[in-house]
């Protein structure tokens, strides 16, 4: 166990004013992840936060995400925050299901992971703005300053994302508070409603992209993205400019698999296989922008149906 996990838990320990036993959750890509519990029942997660996550750019700065954190605790979408201490916090233990990409849509978890965005969004603003051009941009820059092996082509495709950029800025959107990293397994279904965790990468963005990056994470069909538009916006004006977050989603995301097989390698998941994420989010990516939808979606149209 990490040292800086033994120093938190002790941490933990003299907080909770008794002995804790912990368990480390796998899974996570970046931080430390523990479940804490005492003789007596009681339950909480422990987040221990690896300092070169923000430092290789593949996160924001810790007291940022801190911050964060508890701003999303207060709108109750995010888990409670019962301890901070430096690096790390204690939160509330959310008792019930992880979600996968298959369940995120189905169209009544579509419905309620729009109603779960909208609260955090209305929220407390965070203390950070969010650009995913302005993160594409920096993790293409690691990857050419510690040359960094990208899928083949990508730099012939990445100008792209400026078209996009200007198409989206010709209808933009005000910023609120996002989380801006909603792949499934950061949305737990506890209770009614979906809870969101991990601010490893939130920041004041536009929710265009909140929505965009869902529908990458999950997989979504052109139907699905129009139903989770729908669900959150109230109607389709938006659909094209969530499109064009989905496919900007994977251009930048497949940088952040480079950057932390590359700079991050001891918090590397035992068999998981960066480099194949990697070539499948830009196949993704290059697959929207080959598509005929690609030119309706710059100009602001909703592409016709078959």
């Amino acid at each position: 166990m990490p040292d800086a996990v033994n120093d938190a838990l002790d941490l933990v320990a003299g907080w909770a004013g008794r002995p804790v036993i912990s368990t480390i959750i796998k899974g996570g890509l970046s931080h430390h992840i523990a479940r804490i519990e005492t003789e007596d029942g009681d339950r909480w997660l422990l987040r221990v936060l690896d300092p070169r996550i923000a430092e290789t750019g593949l996160g924001i700065p810790l007291d940022q995400e801190i911050a964060n954190t508890v701003s999303a605790a207060s709108t109750g979408v995010g888990a409670r925050v019962l301890h901070v201490m430096p690096g790390a916090v204690v939160l509330e233990y959310l008792d019930g299901v992880t979600l996968d990409a298959p369940a995120v849509r189905g169209p009544r978890t579509i419905e309620k992971v729009a109603a779960a965005c909208r609260r955090l969004h209305t929220g407390p603003r965070f203390v950070n703005d969010f650009s995913i051009f302005r993160k594409l941009d920096e993790l293409l820059s690691r990857c050419r300053t510690h040359g960094l092996p990208v899928p083949s082509g990508y730099e012939d495709v990445v100008p792209v994302a400026a078209d996009i950029e200007a198409a989206l800025a010709r209808r933009s959107l005000p910023t609120v508070p996002c989380h801006n990293d909603l792949l499934a397994e950061n949305l737990i279904a506890a209770g009614p409603e979906i809870r969101i965790v991990d601010y490893q990468l939130s920041g004041n963005n536009d929710p265009r992209f909140e929505l965009g990056d869902i529908a990458a994470e999950s997989d979504f069909t052109p139907d699905q993205v129009v139903r989770l538009t729908r669900a959150y916006f109230g109607d389709d004006e938006h659909v094209p400019g969530v499109r064009l977050n989905l496919i900007t989603s994977n251009l930048t995301w497949t940088l952040w698999f480079v950057v932390h097989q590359g700079l991050v390698r001891d918090r590397a998941l035992p068999g998981f296989d960066y480099s194949a994420e990697a070539a499948d989010k830009f196949a993704q990516a290059v697959r929207d922008i080959e598509d005929p939808s690609f030119g309706h979606l710059i100009d602001g149209r909703i592409p016709p149906t078959n």
